[in-house]
């Protein structure tokens, strides 16, 4: 990978995590930690981000309310995202609801995919897809919520009803049997239940530490989803519990 990509990468990891660490980086990029080190000191120069002991974190200048937010478990999402983007054909209509792991999905989906339609609310994600010429991208408007970076509203909504996506990848709080899928923004449930109802398949993209919660409000039932994506610390002996329940966890 050159310089110029992995500045790229760098750049727009940390728009979704305002501070990393150099291991962190190192196992992103694939590259030693030296060669991250020499990197965030370039970066750092140019104004791109503050090099800190052990990592980086956002240049001030730059940061935002979705920055600032913590964004924990960020190299499991990528783990769980990259496993995403493998249901993904050419010529498909996706849609993206707002929410971090799919801002990180669309990097992975710009990293390996082309000749896809791209539909979603989340202004983050729309920023990072609008960088690949080979990703058709319509960003669905309406009341923009500066916390989530993404817009909702009954705007929103009727604007996401024109569409009928191949496959929809639902950023999602929370899941456990008792209480299906749940979620703590209440802006965010009436847009996954319409891409819900909309798409021809259904996929929710969550890691795994969010598995056997329960958020806020509950947004779908289990049987609304045909597949539920993690990254790779589910147990075998977890994932056949919930296979009992009728819960496909790849």
């Amino acid at each position: 990978m050159l310089y110029n990509e992995r500045e790229e990468i760098i750049c727009q990891q940390l728009q979704i995590q305002s501070t990393m660490t150099i291991q962190d980086l190192s196992d992103l990029l694939n590259v030693s930690i030296d060669t991250v080190r020499r990197d965030l000191k370039n970066m750092d120069k140019k104004g791109l981000l503050k090099y800190v002991r052990g990592g980086a974190r956002t240049n001030d200048s730059f940061v935002g309310n979705f920055e600032r937010r913590e964004v924990i478990n960020s190299l499991l999402k990528r783990e769980a995202c990259r496993k995403a983007i493998k249901l993904i054909k050419k010529g498909d209509i996706i849609a993206l609801n707002s929410g971090t792991t799919n801002t990180i999905l669309a990097q992975e989906i710009v990293a390996s995919k082309e000749d896809i339609v791209v539909v979603t609310n989340n202004i983050m994600a729309t920023n990072i897809l609008m960088q690949s010429d080979k990703i058709k991208v319509i960003f669905i408007g309406g009341e923009v919520d500066n916390l989530e970076c993404s817009t909702y509203g009954k705007n929103c909504e009727n604007e996401f009803m024109q569409y009928y996506p191949d496959i929809c990848f639902l950023s999602i709080n929370a899941i456990n049997y008792k209480n299906g899928y749940t979620d703590f923004r209440i802006s965010e449930k009436a847009i996954i239940q319409l891409l819900a109802q909309q798409s021809k398949q259904v996929v929710a993209v969550m890691d795994s530490t969010k598995l056997g919660k329960c958020s806020k409000y509950k947004v779908l039932d289990l049987e609304e989803v045909d597949y539920l994506i993690m990254d790779n610390e589910v147990k075998d002996e977890v994932k056949e519990k919930y296979f009992r329940k009728g819960i496909i966890i790849e």
